[in-house]
């Protein structure tokens, strides 16, 4: 008799763990998956196409809130936790609902679902969604190609469209983006990479995704998404903590465990969030783990039209899943706004329609700041005429994506980009001693 599992995801780390785990394995029957944080994603199915020799039939996503009937119904043995940004207590209430209907609950270590690669692996994870991955990923990848090496990024997935098509994605232009009809929430992660001329892989199967980028890469940088812990086995790994979420470092899954398995602990934003609180995490890590390398750092903003924030009445618009999952009320956008001088920020709450009205209901912290949700043409659209309704002078764009390029808007757009510097420890003296020790036959003098 095969064990009877439920996954359950959010459209990646679900996926994931079935590939590198239960795929072709004999013992177990996945026998759907469920879903949640990302809006649409449920009542798709995993195509059978996908799924291997196991399975004739396309396995069936549900909603989470289905889960206890979905244990009885089908008999299931175990439901396996497969997505992130949750804290403690919220994982052991979902282990509460699934052993109460009888089932065990289970989560999936790094011998289980990480993959190893023929090609050194850096890999750059967080606490928290929003902490500074992308903008520390980007700083990598120009010290690695200053040191003439090839580099490709792999990202964490985001396959909310058709997963066939979503097998082994590959994204070297905005053509790429706009024929994989990429939602907002990918353009934010794909577009500052590929305005830099950096290749980019993602989607569904990560093996074959490995293979593809092995054969282009001397070394690989794992771009982490949310606060999960990387699909590949990194030789150097770096993690981002946010001071503005002080504590979240010893209460968040898994971001706890990546902090556990770091080589470099990377305290972000330390020009913006309060000493005690920067010294909070820097204890909490080192309580944790003695043997990472601990920097601060600081989040530099810069803003392409000043005069479009001084003295202006603005609508922010800010990063999605940082807002969402991620916790936040508020981001770069509100920060470039202070900084810059504006004279108000306009709520955009009461303009808000459709699906965008739902998101202000379904995360009661958000205040007078717009999130970028776009996973679908109709909520683009929603998203589009929200920020058009708004009554402001003009919008500041604290998403990474060309929201003005993006979107038909009828203002104008004030786009905030973001950097990290290093305060103490540099980053670039810590790779050149990594290339040295660990892989000296990629080390560029």
């Amino acid at each position: 008799m095969r064990t009877k599992v439920i996954i359950m995801g959010a459209a990646g780390r679900d996926f994931h763990n079935f590939n590198t785990f239960f795929r072709d394995n004999r013992d177990y029957e996945v026998v759907a998956f469920t879903a949640a944080q990302i809006p649409g994603i449920a009542g798709r199915v995993y195509p059978k196409e996908l799924a291997g020799a196991l399975y004739g039939k396309d396995i069936p996503i549900y909603p989470e809130d289905e889960l206890p009937g979905l244990i009885k119904q089908f008999d299931i043995d175990q439901v396996i936790l497969a997505y992130s940004d949750l804290s403690h207590e919220t994982v052991m209430q979902k282990a509460s609902i699934v052993l109460a209907a009888g089932a065990d609950f289970r989560l999936m270590g790094t011998k289980s679902t990480m993959l190893g690669s023929k090609k050194p692996v850096i890999s750059v994870c967080a606490v928290r969604t929003g902490a500074g991955k992308s903008p520390t990923s980007q700083k990598l990848v120009d010290i690695l190609k200053g040191k003439g090496l090839s580099v490709v990024v792999v990202r964490h997935p985001m396959p909310y469209g058709d997963l066939k098509k979503q097998e082994c994605q590959r994204f070297a232009s905005m053509e790429d983006c706009i024929r994989n009809e990429c939602t907002i929430e990918e353009r934010e992660e794909y577009e500052p990479y590929i305005c830099c001329g950096t290749v980019v892989y993602s989607g569904v199967d990560f093996r074959k995704i490995l293979e593809s980028a092995e054969k282009e890469a001397d070394i690989i940088i794992w771009d982490g998404g949310n606060n999960d812990i990387p699909f590949f086995r990194p030789d150097l790994h770096i993690v981002i903590a946010d001071p503005h979420r002080a504590g979240h470092e010893l209460t968040y899954y898994p971001g706890e465990v990546n902090v556990l398995l770091a080589d470099i602990i990377i305290v972000n934003k330390v020009d913006s969030a309060k000493k005690e609180d920067v010294d909070l995490v820097m204890n909490n890590v080192r309580s944790i783990n003695r043997k990472a390398v601990l920097i601060k750092a600081m989040s530099v903003i810069t803003v392409e039209n000043p005069e479009l924030i001084k003295g202006k009445r603005v609508l922010v618009v800010e990063d999605g899943p940082t807002l969402t999952h991620g916790g936040m009320a508020y981001g770069a956008g509100v920060i470039a706004a202070e900084k810059f001088g504006a004279k108000e920020i306009v709520d955009p709450r009461k303009h808000a329609v459709g699906s965008i009205s739902e998101i202000y209901k379904k995360f009661s912290h958000l205040g007078a700041v717009l999130p970028a949700m776009g996973y679908s043409d109709i909520q683009i659209k929603e998203l589009e005429k929200t920020i058009n309704d708004a009554d402001c002078d003009s919008v500041i764009a604290g998403t990474p994506i060309d929201l003005a390029g993006l979107l038909k808007l009828d203002k104008p757009v004030a786009r905030v980009r973001y950097r990290m510097e290093e305060v103490d420890s540099k980053l670039e003296d810590l790779i050149d001693g990594f290339l040295k020790s660990r892989i000296p036959q990629y080390h560029r003098p």
